[in-house]
């Protein structure tokens, strides 16, 4: 099955991703400390429609029971993060069409200059957005560190910048 899944890390790493691994999702590290990172240090809490405080939203412990009914994910690396949402998208749906309905792809959302979610507008393109693996209460450094993929937290703006998707496969 998982020679079946390189497929999909060859197709990342063409779209230009930096690299792509195949993993378990037991090698997917949760914890729930993303949300009060989430909460307390992140400048978009409230105003955007992929965020753990969304209406609606999944919390990272209601996440993890659901997430853990995947068997294999895609774990994309890039330099960019709107390549890397790109990329993850695409994933995703190209394993949808190969059969695997139930494909899903995480990414920190760049689909718009700015959210609707303050405005109290819709989501723009909601059969797009996705969560960012740590809305989803996923440990994106300890996750990536366990592949043996860079990430580091950011000193300043001269610090080379490392963003990660997740694509999961039933």
């Amino acid at each position: 099955m998982e020679s079946d899944f390189q497929k999909y890390a060859v197709l990342a790493r063409e779209m230009g991703a930096v690299d792509a691994v195949i993993i378990d999702i037991s090698d997917v590290a949760f914890d729930p400390r993303t949300y009060i990172k989430c909460m307390y240090g992140c400048s978009t809490w409230g105003k955007n429609w992929t965020c753990p405080s969304a209406p609606g939203a999944l919390k990272p412990w209601e996440a993890k029971e659901v997430l853990s009914h995947y068997k294999k994910g895609l774990l994309i690396h890039t330099h960019d993060k709107d390549i890397s949402q790109r990329i993850s998208f695409e994933i995703e749906s190209k394993a949808y069409v190969d059969g695997y309905y139930f494909a899903f792809s995480m990414s920190d959302c760049g689909l718009c200059p700015e959210c609707t979610l303050p405005d109290g507008g819709p989501c723009r393109f909601p059969g797009m957005a996705r969560p960012a693996m740590q809305a989803m209460g996923i440990d994106v450094f300890a996750t990536a560190r366990g592949q043996g993929l860079p990430i580091e937290t950011l000193a300043d703006e001269s610090c080379k910048e490392n963003w990660y998707s997740l694509v999961l496969f039933e």
